[in-house]
This record gives C-alpha cells, structure tokens and sequence, in this order.
C-alpha cells in the first residue's frame, strides 16, 4: 500500500507560495525600466486575508526617490504599489508611470 499525503488546501498552498515570495523580496533593488534606482525593499504591506502583495515599503531610498511623492508608510518610509512590478529577478522592476 503506498503512502499518500493529503493535498493541501489550495489558499493553503498560495499562502505559503506568497511568504516564499515575500521573504524573496526582502532586500532586492529596486529600480526603474529605465534603471533608475529607487531603493531596497525593507517591509511589504500585504493583505492579511487574501495575503496579497500590496506595497514593497522601501528602506535606503535615493535622492531620486525623495523627490517623488510616493505615498508613505505610518513611518514615512515611502511605498511603491506591488502593482507597479514588471520583473523579479535580481533586480525588482517597476513601471516608473504607474507610481508617479
């Protein structure tokens, strides 16, 4: 008789997918398709229901970043829309046009 595990509950299985993801992203660049940079993901804000990504709280953020008016965190540390990301790999990628 074989062994057999029990399928995991899918949302189950996306919750976990996301902290994967999520702890990932901790640290990764991030910068624009024009390669501008505007930071380091210190935080992300997700929705602790659903855990969707929402917002990559940014730490570091350049002097470029400082001149946009990004929304803040209660900690004024400025967020970028998860949205916004086109490209995950060593670098996050975000569409500049969708947070300005």
């Amino acid at each position: 008789m074989a062994n057999s595990t029990p399928a995991a509950n899918p949302s189950e299985e996306k919750l976990t997918e996301e902290k994967k993801l999520s702890r990932q992203l901790i640290g990764k660049t991030v910068v624009s398709k024009s390669g501008k940079r505007f930071g380091e993901v210190g935080d992300i804000v997700f929705e602790t229901g659903s855990g969707e990504l929402i917002h990559l709280v940014l730490r570091n953020p350049t002097p470029y970043t400082e001149k946009l008016d990004l929304e803040k965190s209660k900690d004024g540390e400025p967020l970028i829309p998860f949205s916004a990301v086109i490209a995950m790999g060593d670098f996050l990628v975000v569409a500049e046009e969708e947070i300005i």
